[in-house]
């Protein structure tokens, strides 16, 4: 098909100058990785990498883990898809597993964290409205936030950064800083129907939710009949310490979501709530096209019965201690460094300027990792990472620290 060279949309034909036919979404760097075994990445140079950004979160088991690859070879073998219209073994084992090992009595499948979100904002207005019989509709959220890119859950999102160019929005969001209880509680009307929260702002800066604010906040969702939605896309999956990090404070979420590492690597995600919000989710009420399919299933059982026999949540406890205390003894009293933070193996380094110039230094010295907001390092290595690779991690991250430093003061 010939295409035509007219001017669309006020722009030039955009096959003219073009480097790639992809929309340039992502600001992408100039590195092409091909190959991932463990903690290790390699590009189509030969260069090798000492990965501490796990696909931001996503390889929790490290890269290609064998049960995980096993399990997938051998259900491309069988069946790839079938439509949620029919019973699928593989889902029902998956849902089980998850049920089995959290406070959750069911579970939703579907494709990315965004997705897992959106159900969730769908399940707390429908159960208010439908089960309830009320015209309850609003989510707090707080300010730092990111919970996706839909229309949905970039409003829901606590960052004005994603909403740009996107109005308008749709209502029923509000946000109020974080561990600000006086706004928080002024913010609760007659029309809120849920509180939506990470327990750690990990995009927002790596900033864990306090113990008496997530206390204080389980109280008000008590008393004001409020659901409390806890997003764990990027802290689920053992990434904290914990299977969930909801778990960190002794509260049970209504509802609370999971992706990223749920399928190590593969495309899936969950939405995961307490059995009495059966009645809000009938048949017909949500459904998702590729949500759940044996393929994404398999993986999902795979990477379950890993964390469990890995014992990886408490490695990571383990790990993450490990590389907190060797991070801050290396860097204290460091003028560029404010602090170190985390929960578990998500890990940032608040320092004193912007860090994406430390990012690309890493790269050339073999070590990946990314930022958490333009001050802050975030570490994700995972959870089965060895201290010999922790150490020759915090190696290199503390000299290029050092270099850069150097180079700002003159």
């Amino acid at each position: 098909m010939v295409k035509s060279n007219e001017v669309i949309a006020g722009g030039m034909n955009s096959k003219e100058g073009a480097e790639s036919s992809l929309f340039p979404t992502y600001a992408r760097y100039p590195i092409s990785l091909v190959k991932g075994e463990g903690s290790w990445l390699w590009d189509d140079k030969g260069n090798k990498y000492l990965d501490f950004m796990c696909g931001i979160a996503v390889t929790n088991l490290g890269h290609a883990p064998v049960k995980v690859k096993e399990k997938l070879k051998a259900q491309l073998d069988e069946l790839w898809h079938v439509s949620n219209l029919f019973q699928i073994p593989g889902q029902e084992k998956a849902a089980s597993l998850l049920t089995e090992n959290t406070c959750a009595d069911a579970v939703f499948f579907c494709n990315s964290g965004a997705e897992a979100n959106e159900a969730a904002i769908k399940l707390a207005r429908r159960y208010h409205q439908k089960v309830k019989g009320s015209n309850r509709y609003e989510i707090i959220t707080f300010t730092q936030s990111f919970h996706g890119r839909t229309l949905a859950t970039l409003t829901a999102t606590g960052q004005d950064k994603v909403k740009e160019g996107f109005l308008p929005l749709p209502a029923g969001f509000k946000s109020v800083p974080l561990h600000d209880l006086p706004a928080l509680e002024a913010a609760i009307g007659e029309n809120t129907a849920a509180i939506m929260m990470e327990m750690v702002q990990a995009e927002g800066g790596i900033y864990p939710v306090e113990p008496e604010f997530m206390k204080a906040v389980s109280e008000l969702c008590s008393k004001h009949g409020l659901l409390l939605i806890v997003d764990e896309v990027q802290t689920g999956m053992g990434r904290t310490g914990k299977l969930f990090a909801h778990e960190h404070y002794g509260i049970e979420p209504d509802i609370f979501t999971v992706a990223k590492g749920l399928g190590s690597g593969f495309p899936v995600g969950a939405m995961l709530g307490k059995g009495y919000l059966r009645d809000a989710f009938t048949a017909g009420s949500h459904g998702s096209t590729f949500g759940g399919t044996p393929l994404a299933t398999a993986a999902v059982t795979a990477t379950i019965e890993t964390i469990l026999e890995e014992q990886a949540p408490q490695r990571a406890a383990e790990s993450g201690l490990y590389l907190m205390e060797r991070l801050k003894a290396e860097l204290e009293g460091h003028s560029f460094v404010k602090g170190v933070r985390g929960l578990g193996l998500l890990v940032g380094i608040e320092c004193e300027a912007p860090v994406g110039d430390i990012v690309l230094a890493g790269q050339k010295n073999g070590l990946l990792f990314i930022t958490a907001g333009p001050n802050v390092i975030r570490l994700l290595p995972n959870l089965l990472v060895t201290k010999e690779e922790i150490d020759q991690a915090v190696s290199i991250l503390v000299k290029l620290i050092h270099e850069h430093s150097a180079v700002e003061q003159v």
